[in-house]
């Protein structure tokens, strides 16, 4: 019999980082098929069409880097930022919409910074935060709910040949944002009142809810960060909503509108630009969530996701330096200044 002679960990599992990225995009499936049932096919398109994009400026990097294409790109990190950002973007949206902030996902958010592991910032929110500030417009054009265009008008949308006006309407976070203190106004807007909360938002949010729980299921990711993201939301929104309900929205409202749950289970859960430490997650999540609906109660956006990640991003080393754990052997954790 022979010995073992390799250094440890001995065990071996056949998952690797392609394996866990392909898990996470067919996590997603369920939301993207309930966006095409309510919003038409510019999901799909915008999706196919941003993972075309992202795998060629990721070849194309890694080309200029001198860094194996084909080792590279099996471990589907371009392709799920492509799909995220894909998700994310309107279903009107054109084609020169996505590749801008596609390409500089990639390229700028990611490659530049050395790539996979080297990315202090979500790529897919880099690349959302910049289009939603260079094109306003483009990117607050929903199509209304249960009107979903045919495959024929969204490929239209999609190259530019059709006009987006006549489809387009405003989206559940929008509406309450705009009329929040007018009761009569709040009762009068269908798209405010659906079988649980905005129309047609509550089913995309519920089955990214069943993608997610997938991933918790399979251990891709921990219940951390979800739970804190959604309880940041959900607890201002609770005391908020206890105080003035015709000025702000209860929170069920908001765990099921816009970007929530896409935000708690796909994009603040990114293990490369989030807390690390259980501790931490918490914080993390929970300055997240609290931080959306700040912003969407008092802020300039209706939806906040992309920003409250980037900034907490931003501020995960700090978080992780201040709640790492006790290290086995050692009377009190090593976080702060007067860590031992």
């Amino acid at each position: 019999m022979s010995l073992i002679t390799s250094t440890s960990p001995h065990a071996s599992v056949k998952n690797n980082t392609g394996a866990f990225m392909r898990q996470v995009i067919y996590a997603t499936l369920p939301g993207l098929a309930v966006l095409t049932w309510q919003f038409g096919w510019g999901s799909v398109i915008n999706v196919l069409w941003a993972v075309a994009v992202a795998v060629g400026c990721e070849a194309l990097f890694l080309k200029a880097r001198g860094r194996h294409v084909g080792f590279y790109l099996k471990d589907f990190s371009a392709v799920l930022t492509a799909v995220l950002l894909g998700l994310a973007l309107p279903p009107t949206a054109p084609w020169w919409l996505t590749l801008v902030g596609v390409g500089f996902a990639i390229i700028v958010a990611k490659q530049l910074y050395g790539g996979l592991g080297m990315n202090p910032f979500n790529p897919a929110m880099v690349g959302y935060v910049l289009l939603l500030i260079s094109f306003p417009v483009a990117m607050t054009q929903w199509v209304a709910p249960g009107e979903a265009p045919s495959f024929m008008q969204s490929l239209q949308l999609f190259t530019g040949q059709l006009p987006v006006d006549g489809l387009s309407g405003a989206t559940p976070l929008d509406t309450f944002r705009t009329w929040a203190g007018n009761e009569s106004e709040l009762a009068s807007h269908g798209i405010l009142h659906g079988d649980i909360a905005g129309q047609g938002w509550e089913w995309v949010n519920l089955a990214f809810l069943l993608g997610g729980l997938y991933l918790i299921s399979r251990k891709i990711i921990t219940w951390h960060i979800p739970a804190g993201f959604l309880a940041g939301i959900a607890a201002p929104a609770f005391i908020a909503w206890q105080i003035d309900p015709a000025r702000f929205a209860d929170p069920l409202f908001h765990l099921l509108s816009g970007g929530a749950m896409l935000g708690a289970f796909f994009i603040a859960t990114d293990p490369v630009s989030a807390a690390t430490s259980r501790m931490g997650r918490l914080v993390y999540a929970l300055l997240i969530g609290v931080l959306i609906w700040v912003i969407r109660s008092f802020g300039g956006y209706p939806d906040a996701v992309a920003f409250s990640v980037l900034l907490l991003n931003l501020s995960a080393p700090f978080i992780d330096y201040y709640t790492q754990p006790r290290t086995y052997g050692h009377d009190k954790p090593n976080r702060g200044t007067g860590g031992a």
